[in-house]
């Protein structure tokens, strides 16, 4: 076991183990450390505790330094700084006349580098684009060109939940979503309705994916034919997943009738789910792009 702090170095973003040295370091904490670029200023999320070797990147980093007064003071300024970047390489954006839609600015708490994100269509010769930023700002220039994942997670918004997105509010790191656990969930598969602001599968989608995948083992699929406990035998015409009951088809006195039972009181064969519902060659082609589509972020390289 090591003992580690866990610290992010922007909102909801990845969290990197670094030694304590020693330190006691607690949740809510600011830190100094280095990173694979340069020095940074951290958030401790995870105060001082121990997780196994394989857990961790090595080699493990050290914390330099609590933060002080002064540096509380840098990192604002260079907040301050990245919204004047942002303003400047928009403009030269312009003057260069590039297909291409800048998103953030991030100075390092050094100074060392200024990064630039942006999204476009395809491939973008920034060259001249990075000689004139480096003109300006006098240090090192990185440009980098992300996915429409990673725009949402930075710029943030409200889903069709009405709260915070949860890519901007908490999530780490992006999680794989597949068509599967809308099917399991018995959700519609109509691509609007599960694509989220991003235009990708709905994050939220693995939320609840074991908790379906549990109650559904535990229920017939619809069209299967079953027992009752009072000794009927029917067809099930549907099922409702969260609450447990079932609806079948039975025959009684000649005439069909549907009644609905609790799924201890009927006995059948567990069978392999089935998948629920019919979907439109374009529907599923559309969904299966969104899936393909799933890719890792470009904006942790700490």
């Amino acid at each position: 076991m090591i003992k580690v702090i866990g610290v992010r170095f922007r909102n909801a973003g990845k969290i990197y183990y670094f030694d304590p040295a020693g330190r006691e370091i607690h949740t809510g904490d600011h830190v100094i450390v280095e990173t694979a670029r340069g020095i940074e200023y951290g958030y401790v999320v995870l105060g001082s505790r121990e997780v196994p070797d394989d857990k961790v990147v090595q080699p493990l980093k050290s914390v330099i330094r609590m933060a002080t007064r002064e540096d509380e003071d840098v990192e604002l300024k260079n907040h301050e700084k990245e919204r004047e970047a942002f303003r400047i390489c928009k403009e030269k954006i312009r003057k260069h006349g590039l297909q291409m839609k800048l998103i953030d600015a991030e100075y390092t708490f050094d100074n060392n580098k200024v990064l630039f994100y942006f999204t476009a269509d395809g491939r973008i010769d920034f060259r001249e684009l990075v000689k004139d930023l480096a003109s300006v700002f006098k240090t090192r220039i990185e440009l980098r060109q992300v996915g429409v994942r990673d725009e949402t997670k930075i710029v943030g918004g409200i889903g069709i939940c009405g709260r915070p997105l949860c890519c901007h509010s908490y999530l780490s790191e992006f999680i794989p979503v597949s068509i599967k656990m809308a099917k399991e969930q018995n959700l519609s598969l109509n691509p609007t309705k599960i694509s989220g602001v991003c235009g990708r599968l709905m994050c939220c989608l693995k939320n609840e994916e074991e908790t379906y995948e549990d109650l559904n083992s535990k229920l017939p699929n619809v069209g299967d034919y079953v027992t009752t406990d009072d000794g009927l035998k029917g067809e099930v015409h549907s099922v409702s997943v969260l609450r447990q009951l079932v609806k079948v088809i039975v025959i009684t006195k000649d005439e069909k009738e549907i009644r609905e039972y609790r799924v201890d009181q009927l006995k059948f064969k567990p069978r392999r789910r089935k998948d629920k519902g019919s979907v439109a060659d374009a529907e599923l082609k559309a969904l299966e792009a969104l899936e393909k589509k799933e890719g890792k972020s470009k904006l942790d390289d700490n």
